[in-house]
């Protein structure tokens, strides 16, 4: 059995960060939550609230944040287009700002550090699917750029903090990620074709829908960053994590369709600004690595994440879906 530990998540209260604080509580730790509230929610946390190993901070990463802690997992950031580009220069801070606060605790404190990256650092890929030593086709002033960028240079940063300041480090390029506690009115593709479905309105898909995602289930990339938290030091990524199944936007709408059993057509759109063809995850170093692979289909997840939003639905905490 592992020793408990005092681990702070920031964004602790974000959909990937509120079941990563549940994982860890359930292994035994004390959890510290750091969230300002951005995009973050209490009610994803709410049922942690009376655990006497959990604890919630109102916290914002772009200032210091003084705490003893084991660990540290740094996914604070709002992580859909809708969220950070309505305020981009705050977005590139969080980032930025936000790793060197966390990679300074982690030196005071000798706390090893996972951040939390993304699969944008690829950009619009000319290699598919992505290795993690592909350096990416980013635009570096486009409207993405505040979170393609600001996410490549914390990955800059926890690196140079390696060699530096020999901080143990874990970095994670976390590919899209789907399931419960997703905000329905955050953009992202899976909740929006499923909040338009269920209210039987028209599915909007960009471009022709034939570029692809990948898309794991929340509890599988979970189990990949406590995995990769638990390597050896000498295991510092970056590591592609996400399931290497390929779905076109329009296989997407039309399952999401099927198994909400909705009325709703599929309208074309134009496509946005920089926006991937492709995104599939090279998972070998991981599986080899982590011993880790997701576990649960695309059909399987999305049924959960349906049931999810039927609920949210039904309780009248749902906002109408916002451009993806």
């Amino acid at each position: 059995m592992q020793q408990a530990k005092q681990i702070l998540v920031t964004g602790g209260a974000g959909f990937l960060g509120s079941f990563l604080c549940e994982r860890l509580l359930a292994e035994g730790h004390q959890v510290i939550c750091a969230d300002n509230f951005f995009t973050g929610s209490r009610r994803n946390v709410s049922h942690l609230l009376d655990d006497r190993s959990f604890e919630i901070i109102r916290h914002d990463v772009t200032f210091p944040l003084y705490v003893e802690v084991d660990e540290i997992y740094n996914l604070a950031c709002p992580a859909s287009p809708v969220h950070y580009q309505s305020d981009p220069v705050q977005t590139t801070k969080t980032s930025v700002h936000g790793a060197i606060n966390m990679l300074g605790l982690a030196k005071r404190v000798r706390a090893q550090i996972l951040q939390a990256s993304t699969s944008e650092v690829y950009g619009d890929p000319e290699v598919h699917p992505q290795l993690e030593d592909y350096w990416g086709r980013v635009n570096p002033i486009g409207p993405r750029s505040c979170y393609d960028e600001g996410k490549r240079c914390a990955e800059t940063l926890f690196f140079d903090y390696w060699r530096q300041h020999k901080l143990r480090i874990k970095v994670a390029r976390i590919f899209n990620t789907y399931g419960p506690r997703m905000r329905p009115d955050d953009g992202r593709v899976v909740s929006n074709f499923i909040v338009q479905a269920l209210q039987n309105k028209p599915i909007t898909v960009y471009g022709t829908g034939q570029q692809t995602r990948s898309f794991c289930y929340v509890e599988d990339l979970i189990d990949g960053l406590v995995r990769l938290m638990q390597t050896s030091d000498d295991i510092t990524g970056p590591v592609n994590l996400g399931n290497p199944a390929e779905f076109t936007m329009l296989e997407l709408a039309n399952l999401v369709i099927e198994l909400t059993g909705s009325g709703s057509k599929i309208r074309f759109s134009p496509l946005p600004v920089d926006d991937p063809k492709q995104r599939q995850p090279d998972i070998r170093y991981a599986s080899r690595e982590l011993k880790w692979k997701p576990k649960i289909a695309l059909r399987a997840g999305l049924a959960k994440t349906i049931a999810y939003f039927e609920d949210v639905l039904s309780s009248g905490h749902i906002r109408p879906a916002a451009a993806e």
